[in-house]
């Protein structure tokens, strides 16, 4: 793709793309210093639950795929479970190169919880 007629029609762009989503992250980083989202629009599924359904798996991490775009730091942490026992997760999103605030805040979370030390029944 990188190919000298398909450089500005498809590098470029996408390159344009992720300097948007990394413009609309830092100028909410201008009011918080981190970002909490759900990790997934979904809690967990069973194994293999979703094998047969590709559109669905790539759903399920539509919460993370702008962070990775965008080269920020986010660590996602167990924050509870659904009624039948299957864990949810909670992602804390960082500034750039703010990992260790990243890190202190998903700290604080846990120290305030135990659902990292259950284990989901599987």
């Amino acid at each position: 793709m990188l190919s000298s007629g398909y450089y500005d029609a498809y590098y470029l762009r996408a390159q344009k793309v992720r300097r948007r989503i990394l413009g609309d992250f830092e100028k909410a980083f201008e009011q918080v210093d981190a970002i909490l989202t759900p990790t997934s629009p979904t809690p967990a599924f069973k194994r293999g639950e979703r094998a047969d359904d590709p559109l669905a798996m790539y759903l399920s991490d539509v919460y993370t795929i702008s962070v990775n775009l965008a080269g920020l730091p986010a660590i996602s942490i167990p924050s509870g479970f659904t009624e039948s026992g299957l864990p949810i997760g909670l992602q804390v999103i960082g500034k750039a190169f703010g990992e260790a605030d990243m890190f202190a805040i998903a700290n604080a979370f846990e120290q305030g919880h135990d659902y990292h030390k259950t284990m989901p029944a599987l």
